[in-house]
């Protein structure tokens, strides 16, 4: 009978979630604009009425971030539960279903924002709500819940203002956000995946200059779009693979055994066993952290078409290991391209370093207790992730702070989410909720008693 009940029980914990989630992507946060208060005024009523000190901070009107407070007895840690309310636009034109139908079809929450990451916030809210509503209060510590504005387009609104102008209303000693728990399958093994850190960022323009001239006399001119070719072509060429630190524990862990990493064909053979058995895990998570990427995005050149340009560029987004700062950034950069850019002008444009936190921790050991529990014989694996989030932010602001990516998902593995991030027909699947719903609840129980 206690197992029924308690089966009952996590069962209405997950259709919470669920429903929270169809709400939530019901409500347009695209950004930009943005137009987050109606989300964040929606997750304040879930979380004011089980009994949180809520808070709306806003940097722009109607982009307001929510800081959520349950409070302890005795002196402890704080946990941190964040998220962003924000999410990127959507085209209806290349959906199959409406955008922001927030529907259940076949077991999956449609529409945008259910990977990216409103079905994260629906979970963290709904377990800590429920806890709430339990009567339940922190033996020590504090629980904090944390949903920002602006995250898509940098946080200059969100997470980045927040923790510069409001250091102590989020200060936290644990940090669970987004970019980690994505499964995947590997000779029989589940691996899930721990993101410890997140790559920098360091934008470049690479310039080529020549001399103006009517396009229909190709003599008259030196166009300058021509000279950029050779720097293209280059970078369709990645730099080679290194040996960081988070990719060697990727891969020892997931081979099970020591790579020798002084061996410069070590990493390039365990990359190649990897393709061979999760093709889904190399492309995604391994190759991004063994190197730097260099992908070229923006390109302008003349301003009439009939007319030579005199001066043409291509903006390049390049992202590095995480503490590599923009002179070794872009030193990285001109090795790639050699000769390539010789007569080119390399200019920065925009650099943010990127940063990580310990892979061992007593976080990482409770995330590590709960998956033994509840996927018996998984493993978690630590990883980089090779986009940006605002754990930076909290990490950058809060030295002592352990900040991690793990929001569980079984159902949907790695090879079906990731394709579906900022892309038509977003959707997650309905028991993948419940499983974080249910994580955030437990990890909350394990960090604050």
């Amino acid at each position: 009978m206690e197992d029924e009940v308690a089966v009952a029980a996590e069962d209405e914990l997950g259709t919470q979630g669920v429903e929270l989630l169809r709400r939530l992507i019901q409500i347009d946060t695209a950004n930009p604009p943005g137009n987050e208060q109606p989300a964040q005024e929606l997750l304040a009523e879930t979380l004011g009425a089980a009994g949180f000190e809520c808070e709306l901070l806003a940097a722009r009107p109607g982009r307001p971030n929510l800081v959520a407070r349950l409070r302890g007895s005795d002196q402890g840690p704080t946990l941190c539960l964040l998220g962003h309310a924000d999410t990127v636009p959507a085209d209806p034109s290349e959906w199959s279903f409406d955008p922001w139908v927030g529907d259940v079809v076949d077991g999956e929450v449609r529409g945008r924002g259910a990977q990216d990451m409103k079905s994260q916030v629906a979970a963290e809210v709904a377990a800590a709500a429920a806890l709430g509503h339990e009567g339940w209060r922190p033996r020590r510590g504090e629980l904090l819940v944390v949903t920002t504005a602006d995250e898509e387009m940098g946080a200059a609104a969100g997470a980045q203002w927040l923790c510069r102008e409001h250091p102590d209303k989020v200060r936290s000693d644990y940090v669970l956000n987004e970019g980690g728990g994505l499964s995947f399958e590997l000779d029989g093994r589940r691996f899930y995946t721990l993101c410890v850190g997140e790559k920098g960022v360091c934008r470049f323009k690479l310039r080529a200059r020549g001399k103006a001239g009517h396009a229909s006399v190709p003599a008259l001119g030196d166009n300058a779009l021509l000279k950029l070719a050779p720097a293209l072509e280059r970078l369709d060429r990645q730099p080679p693979p290194e040996a960081t630190a988070e990719a060697v524990e990727f891969l020892q862990t997931l081979e099970d055994s020591e790579l020798d990493t002084e061996d410069p064909n070590g990493l390039a053979a365990a990359l190649d066993r990897l393709r061979a058995g999760a093709p889904e895990a190399a492309a995604y998570l391994a190759e991004p952290m063994l190197h730097a990427t260099l992908v070229p995005t923006l390109a302008s050149a003349s301003r009439s078409v009939n007319v030579i340009p005199s001066q043409a560029e291509v903006t390049v987004d390049c992202r590095v290991s995480p503490g590599i700062g923009k002179a070794e950034a872009l030193a990285t950069a001109r090795a790639a391209l050699g000769d390539a850019a010789e007569e080119l002008d390399l200019v920065p444009t925009e650099t943010v370093v990127g940063n990580r936190s310990p892979t061992r921790s007593p976080l990482a050991e409770m995330i590590e207790t709960w998956l033994s529990q509840s996927d018996p014989g998984a493993t978690l694996v630590p990883i980089v992730m090779a986009g940006f989030s605002d754990s930076n932010w909290f990490r950058k602001a809060f030295d002592s702070a352990v900040v991690y990516g793990f929001c569980p998902q079984r159902e949907m593995s790695l090879r079906e989410a990731t394709p579906l991030v900022h892309n038509a027909d977003e959707r997650a699947s309905a028991a993948d909720i419940g499983l974080a719903t249910r994580f955030y609840r437990d990890i909350v129980l394990a960090a604050l008693g």
